[in-house]
């Protein structure tokens, strides 16, 4: 799929994605918790603290939500921007109501977690390292400078340095880890969302084509009787009227043109009318569809057909499905687009199997990905490799994936490796393999039952 494609429904970016109620009433969970820890603390536990220092830092969140909330309407989308600065002032207030009531001693130190997974849920990467860097420095500010939180009868509460350390390094640890997980679990979800987006649309298309082809050769079929009848009519006419005269002229035209229609249709309407014959087809004929639009790029691509167990060489009809033609044609062109000179496509079949394999002379599969191919990546490409082996091409890479995940769709197994008969470094060989039954056309008769038809 290319870039232009892919673009129509994705979003790189991972800005808009979350709207505004939805951090305000994280927030508003957030100043509801720590105010009920602030009144605890005092009322219940008579520890002192700089209440009113903590209120104003409290209040400084009431006051920006209601501003937010009073300014902008609840389902505005943030920007990258918006998010980001939010996120930012959320860790800057817990870090200094922190420091007023004990710094990384307090055991809420452990809510600096939450704005960084957040950040890692809704933000790019570059967004979400500068949060977690900001986190681990005032974190780490925390653990050498805060005000203690003493008791009534005025002790310290403090824990020993020993387990000040082991905390601030189990948090740092904590942001760390968190952010790189939440975010390459978000990444690899909407990854799989955008992968599965694309090859419905690509099947979509695919299945368009077919019923356009099926109207088309309809169409034709059924023009051809009233042509018929013009030429005909024309021609008796024609027949009647003296040579030289304009309606003699007039009725050479008519003639004329009627036979081009005639010609047009019946081009048209090679594949016949919509039958069965639109739903089947040798599996060579299908294999040789499929590699159609890849014949004519410099490339010579070499067909092989045949049983080696049975001695019944008749290729089996299969299932003509827009799935199985469509992920052909993204294995056969990526065989093209790296292959040196020469692609082979040899189908087999037994008993039980129809085999179907794509191999070329290129330099195979890298070793970095060979153990998650049909994977969707649909991250960017490393212009400085693939570029040079494939000139002009600016896919996603969503290819392997497509077609790996419309032929499995059709009861295939698909099996990735680098061939050892080249001597140079092994061209990549894909293996597509069907049971009989997953793929065979269904049905006794060749054609199925005939349908009766009605003139109109």
């Amino acid at each position: 799929m290319s870039v232009t494609e892919f673009e129509m429904f994705q979003d790189r970016q991972r800005s808009n994605w979350v709207r505004l109620r939805t951090l305000n009433s994280l927030r508003w969970f957030a100043i509801i918790g720590q105010s009920i820890a602030l009144i605890v603390a005092v009322n219940v536990f008579s520890l002192k603290i700089e209440v009113g220092l903590a209120s104003l830092t409290i209040g400084a969140s009431v006051i920006l939500n209601l501003v937010y909330g009073f300014v902008y309407p609840g389902n505005k989308r943030l920007t990258e921007r918006e998010a980001f600065g939010m996120l930012i002032f959320d860790i800057v207030q817990l870090s200094l109501l922190l420091y007023l009531t004990g710094g990384i001693s307090n055991p809420f130190a452990m809510l600096m977690l939450a704005p960084v997974t957040i950040s890692a849920t809704v933000l790019r990467l570059r967004s979400t390292v500068v949060l977690g860097g900001a986190a681990v420095v005032l974190v780490s500010a925390l653990s050498r400078a805060s005000l203690p939180i003493e008791t009534e009868t005025g002790a310290l509460l403090a824990l020993p340095e020993l387990f000040q350390f082991g905390f601030w390094l189990a948090i740092v640890i904590g942001v760390v880890f968190l952010a790189i997980y939440a975010w390459r679990v978000t990444t690899e979800m909407h990854n799989m969302g955008d992968a599965l987006l694309a090859t419905q649309l690509a099947l979509s298309r695919e299945q368009k084509l077919t019923d356009l082809g099926g109207l088309v050769a309809a169409t034709a079929h059924e023009l051809g009787t009233p042509l018929a009848t013009i030429m005909l009519v024309s021609g008796e006419l024609r027949n009647e009227c003296d040579d030289g005269t304009d309606f003699r002229e007039d009725l050479d035209l008519i003639h004329a043109q009627a036979n081009r229609c005639k010609d047009i249709l019946q081009s048209m309407g090679k594949a016949g009318k919509d039958d069965l014959h639109l739903h089947q087809a040798p599996i060579e004929a299908l294999v040789r569809e499929a590699a159609a639009p890849h014949l004519d790029r410099g490339k010579s691509i070499v067909f092989q057909f045949g049983s080696e167990e049975l001695s019944d060489q008749t290729h089996p009809i299969v299932q003509r499905r827009p799935e199985i033609i469509h992920g052909l044609r993204n294995l056969i062109q990526n065989a093209v687009d790296f292959a040196e000179s020469q692609v082979d496509i040899t189908g087999s079949w037994t008993e039980t199997e129809i085999r179907i394999q794509i191999s070329d002379d290129g330099a195979g599969f890298p070793t970095s990905v060979i153990g998650r191919i049909g994977d969707p990546f649909v991250g960017r490409r490393r212009a400085n490799v693939d570029t040079q082996k494939r000139p002009g091409y600016s896919g996603m890479g969503l290819g392997l994936f497509i077609a790996k995940t419309l032929l499995e769709r059709s009861g295939a197994r698909l099996r990735f490796r680098n061939s050892v008969q080249h001597s140079k470094s092994g061209g990549a060989v894909i293996d597509v393999i069907w049971s009989r039954a997953s793929i065979l056309k269904s049905g006794d008769a060749p054609l199925g039952e005939n349908r009766n038809f009605t003139a109109h």
